[in-house]
């Protein structure tokens, strides 16, 4: 499991359907070792914090074994590493196998799993074109979010190591099921409110669905 480029990026402005945006999914590799704190790397900056940001969402990875399959989805499209606005690209790290508070050891950092990603229209801004959002999510392949439990350096080529791990608590992939194509089932609404280490809001988000099944029910 290895990090195989490290992104990072400012807010810029972008135009997207006519109207200029305030970014910061425009990534760019960068090379040496980089100091990763509570709410992002140095050099990286979030642009809306209503919505992107904050300790659950401190960085963001993408694994790079993806891409193969956007080449396929979106032939023509260029897709160097950081493309999907990931800070970390990565390798050997699955949604699959991801739980929400699996910790891992990178650098000297210590990061835990948090959630998946959501996309938002920037996705489409950064595409330029606006199936994407719906075609992302329909892949499951979302890529997923850490908080940081321990600031330290981290570099390109660094190794991930779990320092432990949750197999009882809900995957990333889990949740993307229960977002996109699974909304009430109820087993895995369940096992995602139970998970300790996940969001708040999500547990919110998932307490309201998991009363949507009794009403569904009847």
């Amino acid at each position: 499991m290895k990090l195989i480029s490290l992104n990072v990026g400012k807010p810029r402005l972008a135009l997207y359907n006519g109207a200029t945006i305030n970014t910061s999914i425009f990534k760019e590799p960068v090379s040496g070792p980089v100091h990763l704190r509570k709410l992002n790397l140095d050099g990286d900056r979030q642009a809306d914090l209503s919505v992107h940001g904050g300790p659950f969402k401190a960085v963001y990875a993408y694994p790079s074994e993806h891409y193969e399959f956007w080449r396929q989805e979106l032939p023509g499209t260029a897709l160097p590493w950081g493309k999907f606005g990931e800070n970390f690209t990565s390798e050997g790290l699955s949604e699959r196998e991801l739980h929400i508070g699996d910790r891992l050891q990178i650098g000297t950092a210590t990061i835990m799993v948090r959630q998946p990603r959501v996309p938002c229209y920037k996705l489409a801004a950064k595409f330029h074109r606006d199936d994407i959002l719906a075609r992302f999510l329909r892949s499951g392949k979302s890529g997923f979010y850490f908080s940081v439990e321990l600031e330290g350096i981290v570099t390109a080529g660094d190794s991930f190591e779990f320092q432990s791990r949750e197999p009882q608590a809900i995957s990333i992939a889990e949740m993307n099921r229960l977002y996109v194509e699974e909304k009430y089932n109820r087993n895995l609404l369940e096992k995602a409110i139970a998970t300790p280490a996940l969001p708040e809001d999500w547990r919110d988000y998932f307490n309201k669905r998991l009363a949507g099944t009794v009403t569904v029910n009847h």
